[in-house]
């Protein structure tokens, strides 16, 4: 008898009895890019919290909303079909963007919204007025710097689930999952020459402020004294703070409030309350960034 056929059979038997057990070490032992082709697996954000994020968001027919790792697209779809807004979804899965845009033909929501299959680092986001995201924290600190860069300020950023670190949200909110809301803010640090046409005469100032984020504080100089702004606020585009001038015989508190444009900053200043409120224009240049 001629033993190589037998030992073949032995070889298969052998084979058939471990590729089982072979298989599924490998599957353990795959790496995780293997099981998971792209940067966030999909999940999907419950209805209850899509809702939340777009209340938060304050979206409106206004609005181009850009969804980043836009999945099945409900949001970019809830935001259309309930609010009248426009916007654009981008997700790398191509099975996502065919399930959203048919997603959106049933909603009847296609003529307002579209979905590209793109990588959401090189895609251009400069167009939003909200950003909408479900990514995961490391994903969401990569794009930070995008964010603040790229974005006007104002534009409103919604994520659900993960946060910016360090970046405060301006607003958070809890419905099952937490919901967090920034306002890209104007870029404001540095020095800026301002002067007032008051009754009793024009008055130069400088202004010093300090920027993090939308979290802002600073001084003022003027008559060679330097003292802090109260209250500085910065939202978006808006800012505002007080200065106490004791210059005269009695100090009084300047409450400005104005719009930041760039290099420049605009608006009005009250003096006095109630009977005795006064209302100035005010202009602000930059006169250096900061340090």
């Amino acid at each position: 008898m001629n033993p190589a056929p037998v030992r073949r059979r032995l070889g298969q038997l052998r084979l058939a009895a471990v590729l089982p057990v072979l298989l599924a070490v490998l599957a353990h032992s795959a790496p995780a890019a293997a099981q998971f082709p792209y940067d966030v697996p999909y999940v999907p954000t419950p209805p209850v919290v899509v809702e939340e994020m777009l209340r938060l968001a304050r979206v409106g027919p206004a609005d181009f909303v850009i969804d980043l790792g836009s999945g099945d697209g409900r949001i970019l779809i809830a935001a259309a079909k309930k609010f009248g807004a426009r916007g654009i979804g981008v997700d790398l899965d191509p099975e996502r963007i065919e399930e959203s845009v048919y997603g959106a033909q049933l909603a009847g929501v296609s003529d307002r919204v579209a979905f590209e299959r793109q990588d959401l680092f090189k895609f251009d986001i400069s167009r939003a007025s909200v950003v909408t995201m479900y990514l995961l924290p490391s994903v969401n600190l990569k794009l930070r710097p995008r964010l603040l860069k790229e974005l006007k300020p104002g534009t409103r950023i919604v994520s659900h689930d993960f946060d910016l670190q360090d970046w405060q949200p301006d607003q958070k909110s809890t419905v099952r999952k937490n919901v967090f809301l920034w306002i890209v803010p104007a870029q404001v640090a540095g020095r800026w020459g301002v002067t007032l046409a008051l009754p009793a005469g024009g008055r130069s100032y400088e202004i010093e402020l300090r920027q993090k984020f939308q979290e802002i504080d600073g001084v003022v100089r003027f008559d060679r004294k330097m003292t802090g702004l109260w209250n500085a606020r910065l939202s978006g585009e808006h800012i505002s703070f007080v200065v106490v001038d004791d210059s005269g015989p009695v100090e009084t508190n300047l409450y400005f409030d104005g719009r930041v444009g760039g290099d420049t900053i605009e608006g009005t200043i009250k003096r006095g309350i109630g009977s005795d409120q006064q209302e100035f224009k005010w202009r602000a240049a930059r006169v250096a960034p900061a340090s």
